[in-house]
Order: structure tokens, then C-alpha cells, then sequence
């Protein structure tokens, strides 16, 4: 039964479920596991992690393969960061697009642990002439089948990283989400956490990983999750990567009245009582940059927390 503590998610598609957090109900800065937004392209695979393997290849010294208790043992490291989905927002584009009509909720932040990739990397010894590490996940299918757009007969949902992404403190293997083993709908038994992207890099399900030479360029890189851009004078496809500096508001909801519109005392307020800010002295220089409508240099870098806002009348 549903309560203003624990609302009703929203069901954006039924198969494969796809499921958006009712943001207007945002009262901290982690959002529960159960209230988490679900992103699947595929229906979600039922995996065993006393079958499951990870397993590293490509262009490395020596291919390896792991299972998760062997990637448990290992050194652990938790990172609290925020995924969203690309398309987060899109109910509100005009001219409208194709795609989930997702509101404000395909977004949400959690602590998850894991092990950093560049960990498995170094134990698998990538070569110099590698350029990408590519994610491969365990849900597959056929995309878009009798239609333009239709993959080549069923694949895995992959993505690749640029290897310096790919070596940096802020992309981990997680097997943890918010204290707890990740649940199927979220990767279970293990997922890449890619801090400061979209949520198409954040592969659920991993069970390979291939280090590469070229750029991939499988269907989820270059058939889909890409825009175009003009900076060479003819329009080239560049495929999604950082997140934006975005602010969204949960309360007063969109199209609802307010008496008064939020001020940036007000975002500071809950940002000081939720313990976010100030997180050192660097955080608060870039906050305070916001706060003056300067976008920080490094977006990777920006400590992006989720916080409600309550505006009294």
C-alpha cells in the first residue's frame, strides 16, 4: 500500500519494465533501493553468481577470469554518485521525441561498492595500444525488429569507455547498492558505475569485458545514445557521454503553485541540513560558482547531490 513515505513508482513500460521514481517524493539525498529508478532495454537476466563469470579480454597481456567471490576479496571502495538517465526529462521536449516519456524521476543517487576496473585492468595487463574498454551485459535482444532502425539479429546491451575513463577513481565494478547486494533489476551480481555519465555506460550485468584498439562502434554507441555535433562544419555522430550540470526541483511540483519561487538560500539550506555542503574547500568554491551562474571546469569533478526543496507560503 502506498504512502507519502514509500509512493507508488511509476510504470514508464511494463516489458521490459522500465520504472521511474516519483521525484516529487524526494526527502533525501539517497534515494531507497526499492524506490530506485529501473532502465532496461532487455528483460532483466536471472543470473546465478555461483555460475557467473567475469571475464577480461582483448588487448591484454594476460586474459583473465573471475567470479565474484574472487572480485569480493579483492580491496573495496564505495562511491556515492547519481545516474540518470539520458532521456530523464523527456515528456517535456518540444518538438516531443521518441522514446520512454520519462518526468523527472529516471534519476537517482546511491553509495554503491565495488572494486575500481582499473584493478582488473592491472591484473590483466592492458597492452599500450589499447584505446577503449568495452562493457558487455548478460540481457540481450532484438532492437527495434521490422524497422529502419532494427538491430542485426539479437545483441547485448554493450558500451565502451574511453580507457582514461575507464583507469579513473570514479568508475568502479559494483556488487553493492546502498549497503546491500545489488538486486537483479539494478546488475545483480555485478555492474559498472561510471561517475559523472549518463546511465547507458553504467552497464548492468557485466559478464565481459574486452579491451580494444579502435573505437567500438556497436549499436548502442553509434546506433543509439549519440547526438550530433557541427563543431567541423558537417554533422558528425558523437556518442552520449558526461552528464550536464542540471538542477531539478521535487517540491513545488511542475504546474503546481507556490507563493514564492525557491531561492539559492533555500537550496543551500537543505544542501547544509542533508550534510552535502560543504565537503571541503573545493566543493565549496564550485558551489559558490553555481550559486554566481559559473559552470565548474570539470563537471566529472561536481558533487551532484539530490535534495528536495520545501518552499513555505
Amino acid at each position: 500500500m502506498p504512502t507519502p513515505e514509500r509512493p507508488s513508482l511509476i510504470v514508464r513500460q511494463k516489458s521490459p519494465q522500465n520504472i521511474e521514481f516519483p521525484f516529487a517524493s524526494l526527502s533525501d539525498w539517497l534515494i531507497p533501493t526499492e524506490l530506485f529508478f529501473v532502465r532496461n532495454h532487455f528483460a532483466s537476466p536471472d543470473l546465478d553468481a555461483r555460475d557467473w563469470r567475469l571475464r577480461v579480454g582483448g588487448a591484454v597481456e594476460r586474459p583473465i577470469e573471475l567470479d565474484l567471490d574472487s572480485i569480493k576479496a579483492m580491496r573495496s571502495t564505495t562511491f556515492t554518485a547519481v545516474v540518470e538517465c539520458a532521456g530523464n526529462g523527456r515528456v517535456y521536449y518540444e518538438p516531443p521525441k521518441e522514446g520512454l516519456q520519462w518526468q523527472n524521476g529516471a534519476v537517482g543517487n546511491a553509495a554503491w561498492t565495488g572494486v575500481l576496473l582499473r584493478e582488473i585492468l592491472e591484473m590483466a595487463g592492458v597492452k599500450r595500444t589499447a584505446r577503449e574498454v568495452l562493457l558487455v551485459g548478460a540481457d540481450s535482444g532484438v532492437v527495434d525488429a521490422n524497422k529502419k532502425t532494427a538491430s542485426p539479429g539479437p545483441i547485448a546491451f554493450a558500451r565502451s569507455l574511453p580507457l582514461e575513463k575507464a583507469m579513473a577513481h570514479s568508475t568502479i565494478l559494483a556488487y553493492s547498492m546502498n549497503e546491500e547486494a545489488l538486486t537483479r533489476d539494478h546488475g545483480y551480481p555485478l555492474r559498472a558505475v561510471v561517475g559523472g555519465w549518463f546511465g547507458m555506460a553504467w552497464v548492468k550485468w557485466i559478464t565481459h569485458i574486452t579491451v580494444v584498439e579502435q573505437p567500438f562502434l556497436g549499436y548502442w554507441q553509434a546506433r543509439d545514445y549519440f547526438r550530433w555535433e557541427r563543431s567541423l562544419g558537417e554533422p558528425r555522430l558523437v556518442p552520449l557521454a558526461e552528464m550536464e550540470v542540471k538542477a531539478q526541483i521535487a517540491r513545488p511540483v511542475q504546474g503546481g503553485a507556490s507563493h514564492r519561487r525557491p531561492t539559492v538560500s533555500d537550496f543551500r539550506s537543505r544542501l547544509e541540513r542533508r550534510g552535502c555542503y560543504p565537503a571541503g574547500a573545493g566543493l565549496h568554491r564550485r558551489w559558490q560558482g553555481l550559486a554566481r551562474g559559473k559552470a565548474p571546469r570539470n563537471r566529472t569533478s561536481l558533487c551532484m547531490a539530490l535534495v528536495g526543496v520545501h518552499v513555505d507560503p
